[in-house]
């Protein structure tokens, strides 16, 4: 009997330690796609054009937003209003698979960072499709907003 107890709360251990590191693993991945997209902008401005150096800036901006929300330990409620798509699985990997799309211009290391961002959109958009991935708590609070105008 002790011993099917202590088997149980090994469990339930394993069971909060492997969900913790999936949270983790989500928050470390959106980091270092947010840090690709930023160095990816950066590229894009060699060789410099106009049309370059606006793709560049709009990538390092979405870099540094995709990297923020994760150091945030309030996400505001406006942001929730205007980027909702990026609170589920299908509207970061569709975000995702957009931005890989605009990095893929020029050397051979802005076809790596663009093909880097775009895969994980591809993985964002397989998640979207497995019923047993919970989305992390973060893009569960979207779903009380999503929709909900104030007047």
């Amino acid at each position: 009997m002790t011993l099917l107890r202590y088997r149980d709360r090994y469990n339930a251990l394993d069971l909060l330690l492997i969900r913790g590191l999936a949270a983790n693993t989500g928050r470390l991945a959106n980091i270092a796609v947010g840090a690709i997209m930023v160095l990816g902008g950066i590229a894009q401005f060699f060789p410099t054009s106009l049309s370059a150096v606006i793709v560049g800036v709009y990538v390092i901006i979405f870099g540094l937003i995709v990297a923020g929300l994760e150091f945030l330990p309030q996400v505001p409620d406006y942001v929730y209003r205007y980027a909702s798509f990026l609170f589920s699985f299908l509207g970061r990997g569709i975000f995702y698979i957009f931005v890989g799309s605009l990095m893929l211009h020029g050397h051979v290391l802005q076809y790596i960072a663009g093909s880097i961002v775009g895969f994980t959109g591809v993985g964002y958009l397989a998640l979207e499709f497995i019923p047993s991935i919970e989305p992390p708590a973060n893009m569960r609070e979207a779903d009380n907003t999503w929709g909900a105008e104030q007047v």
